[in-house]
């Protein structure tokens, strides 16, 4: 397929982003198992991505805007019935489903690192949200009777606040496991369907202009 007609549509921000991404977010799930630091800071290398990108929802190029991706469940539903049909319209940016699909990732992914976050505060009284769970231990020192009391509570409820935590970061780690799944299958249909190569785009930022295309 010729490309005399690309257009650039990915900005090297969201190149870099989308990369850098898959790598920190690979990195914490194969060291989530193990008790060290990698399984930490991809943690935090993957907050501080989805941050900016949200940021650059905002403030980017136009096809890095939340405002050009994001349609109404109405015209999502109308693309799926669209693609069912094989008559599926071409996208410059991001498709209908394509652009949901960026919002559930980045849902998913702050609930799994905000919850990851919970669970090291808890752990290990460390991180930005250490200050919460040592807000946990704060007994009051007037009898003693009472702190011992307060103690035993206290270390309840930080068992109890650690187990919730660990099971909100386990459920929307295998969520986002489930979404990254639905996000490659889309990937390939749509290429498929359109006749592009999506993930080239995604490294050299340009894409065909196609007949029928929506910009």
């Amino acid at each position: 397929m010729q490309n005399d007609n690309a257009v650039a549509v990915w900005d090297i921000f969201v190149r870099v982003f989308h990369w850098s991404l898959v790598v920190a977010f690979a990195v914490a799930y194969v060291t989530s198992e193990e008790d060290n630091y990698w399984h930490i800071y991809a943690g935090y290398t993957v907050l501080g991505l989805i941050s900016l990108r949200l940021i650059w929802g905002f403030v980017g190029g136009r096809y890095a805007r939340f405002s050009q991706f994001v349609r109404s469940p109405a015209a999502v539903f109308r693309y799926v019935s669209q693609l069912r049909q094989g008559s599926a319209k071409h996208y410059l940016g991001h498709n209908p489903l394509g652009g949901w699909m960026v919002l559930a990732l980045l849902s998913t992914l702050f609930v799994v690192t905000i919850s990851g976050l919970k669970v090291y505060a808890i752990e290990e009284g460390r991180g930005p949200l250490a200050q919460d769970s040592r807000m946990l231990s704060v007994i009051s020192a007037a009898h003693a009777e009472e702190e011992e009391e307060g103690k035993g509570k206290s270390a309840e409820a930080e068992d109890e606040a650690e187990e919730f935590w660990e099971e909100i970061h386990e459920i929307a780690s295998n969520l986002m496991l489930l979404l990254i799944a639905l996000h490659v299958l889309g990937v390939v249909i749509s290429s498929k369907v359109n006749k592009e190569g999506l993930v080239k785009a995604m490294v050299t930022g340009r894409k065909p202009k196609l007949p029928n295309c929506e910009d």
